[in-house]
């Protein structure tokens, strides 16, 4: 009995230090602040943006989009593999998430992914792994607790109902170079349109990683926009980004905006060299139950 409730206030103890550190970043990338704000009354109502005329005229995006290929750039170039703590919240179903924490390994070339989630409770101890080009093009996933534990480990299509249950993206949509390449791909389609405003902060941190922020922030609803106000930081060091989050705009006029998603990843560590065995369902460190 005494055993079980040492595990029971460990356990407790563990998830109140993760909850500490998550409430630790959220202060130190400014999410206390309040976002810019744009007095969207004065703007005509549409359901479509314009598209701007861009001869010879400078965007608004158009910086923050180069800064966002020298990024590109970098990873393309220099980052090989890296391990991290993602720290996700996710909207889905209309509902806010807790945050998560899942400690990662992500490989470029094959690309690989192994994740492991740590916290909170109802998803702690669950894997998943996934290597570009092996196993049927499937993934090999477990739950953590609960009767879905019971089942064992499953391959999965990455893109299917089970595999998505509960998620936004695929695990085939994972890391930063996706994140990079999907902000270049949106600020690209928002270019072509004007109520854009951006904001650039050099003195931003991301926990203690001096950042460079970047917010952007369309004031008016529009079925060509898929968000209200995103924020994108890039380690300076790194050349990476590191934190991503985006907003929807306010139920009501004047209300808060809605949050829609957010990734932060903590301890990066670009480069230490993964193997073949890191992205190995019979690693004896994982527990996917293979012989």
């Amino acid at each position: 009995m005494n055993k079980v409730f040492g595990v029971i206030i460990g356990a407790v103890l563990i998830a109140a230090a993760l909850m500490l550190a998550y409430v630790g970043i959220r202060h130190h990338l400014g999410w206390d602040w309040n976002l810019p704000r744009h007095d969207s009354s004065a703007n005509g109502a549409s359901d479509h943006a314009s598209p701007v005329a861009l001869d010879n005229a400078a965007h608004p995006l158009d910086a923050a989009l180069e800064l966002a290929r020298q990024v590109q750039e970098n990873i393309e170039h220099n980052v090989h593999d890296y391990t991290a703590t993602v720290v996700k919240q996710e909207r889905y179903a209309g509902q806010l998430k807790p945050p998560q924490f899942c400690d990662i390994k992500i490989r470029s070339q094959p690309f690989s992914v192994y994740m492991k989630f740590v916290a909170p409770e109802d998803v702690k101890g669950q894997e998943a792994l996934y290597v570009a080009g092996a196993n049927d093009s499937k993934l090999i996933g477990h739950a953590g607790s609960g009767a879905a534990a019971l089942v064992g480990s499953l391959w999965l299509d990455p893109r299917g109902p089970i595999a998505m249950l509960g998620q936004r993206y695929p695990i085939t949509d994972m890391g930063i170079a996706t994140l990079t390449k999907k902000l270049i791909e949106v600020g690209e389609h928002d270019r072509q349109y004007g109520e854009c405003y951006v904001w650039r902060n050099d003195q931003a941190k991301v926990g203690d990683r001096p950042c460079i922020s970047i917010t952007v922030m369309h004031p008016q609803r529009r079925s060509a926009f898929i968000f209200h106000i995103a924020r994108i930081f890039i380690d300076k060091e790194l050349m990476v980004p590191v934190h991503y989050e985006a907003y929807d705009w306010p139920e009501q006029e004047g209300g808060p905006p809605l949050l829609l998603e957010s990734y932060t990843y903590v301890n990066l560590k670009l480069n230490p060299g993964l193997t073949d065995a890191d992205f190995d369902p019979h690693n004896p460190d994982y527990h996917f139950g293979l012989k």
